[in-house]
C-alpha cells in the first residue's frame, strides 16, 4: 500500500521553502485542493512553483512580498505558516487572519504572543496581522497550549532568530518533528526535535535542500 504524503506536513514544509533564496525539492506530495492553495500563495509573494505527480519544486529567489492576501488566506488556515518565514525573511508580514475553524482555543493568540517574545510589533489592522521586526531575538516561549500551528510559526521565525529560542510545551506531532528536521537539513540547528521542548539556535542563514514528505498518518 503506499500512503500518499501527510497534508499536515507538506503545508508547514512549503511554507518554511520562503525562508531560502533557492530551489526547494519536495517530493511524496499528496494532490489536495490544500496543496494547490498553498501553491497560489507562494506564487502570489513572487516564488516559481512547478508541480507534477507528486514532485513539487519551489524557486524562492523571487520572492518580493511579504503580504498573505484575504482571499487566499481565508479558505485555507494552514495559509498561515507563511507568518513566521514571511517576517524572518522581510523583517515584516502582512498576513490576513485566517477564515475556516479556529487555531486552538483562541485562534491565533499563540502565534501572536509568541512573535512578540521575539521582538516583532503586532498590531491587527483590517483584518490582516501585520508584524515588524529588525532581526527577531531568541526568548523563552511557553505555550499553555501544545498547538501545531503556532509551535510550526514559532520554529520558522526563530530559525535564523539571533541567539536562542527555547519553546516549551511545544506540539510534538509527526508533521513539527518533519518540520524541524527540515529546517536543520537546510542549515538550522534545532534539538529536542520531537519531545514538549524545543530549542532553536538561530543561525545567520538557510540553504535550500530537498525532503520527502512523511506518510499520511491519518490515512494510514
Amino acid at each position: 500500500v503506499t500512503l500518499s504524503g501527510a497534508k499536515n506536513s507538506v503545508l508547514p514544509v512549503m511554507a518554511a521553502s520562503l525562508l531560502v533564496d533557492g530551489v526547494t525539492h519536495i517530493s511524496n506530495v499528496p494532490d489536495l485542493q490544500d496543496t494547490r492553495t498553498m501553491i497560489k500563495l507562494l506564487e502570489m509573494t513572487g516564488a516559481t512553483v512547478q508541480f507534477n505527480c507528486g514532485e513539487l519544486t519551489i524557486d524562492g529567489g523571487g520572492v518580493h512580498t511579504p503580504v498573505a492576501p484575504y482571499n487566499l488566506v481565508k479558505t485555507m488556515r494552514a495559509s498561515f505558516y507563511v507568518l513566521g518565514p514571511l517576517l524572518a525573511r522581510f523583517q515584516e508580514a502582512k498576513v490576513s487572519l485566517p477564515g475556516g475553524c479556529a487555531w486552538g482555543p483562541r485562534p491565533v493568540n499563540y502565534h501572536l504572543k509568541g512573535l512578540e517574545l521575539l521582538g516583532a510589533e503586532v498590531v491587527l489592522e483590517g483584518g490582516y496581522i501585520c508584524a515588524k521586526a529588525k532581526r527577531l531575538k531568541g526568548n523563552h516561549i511557553r505555550f499553555d497550549f501544545p498547538s501545531v500551528g503556532a509551535t510550526g510559526n514559532m520554529v520558522m521565525a526563530s530559525a535564523t532568530a539571533e541567539g536562542t529560542t527555547v519553546i516549551e510545551n511545544a506540539a510534538c506531532e509527526p508533521e513539527i518533528t518533519q518540520l524541524c528536521q527540515f529546517i536543520n537539513s537546510m542549515g538550522g540547528n534545532i534539538s529536542g526535535i520531537g519531545t514538549k521542548k524545543l530549542s532553536i539556535n538561530g543561525v545567520s542563514k538557510l540553504s535550500p535542500c530537498d525532503i520527502s514528505i512523511i506518510p499520511d498518518r491519518i490515512e494510514a
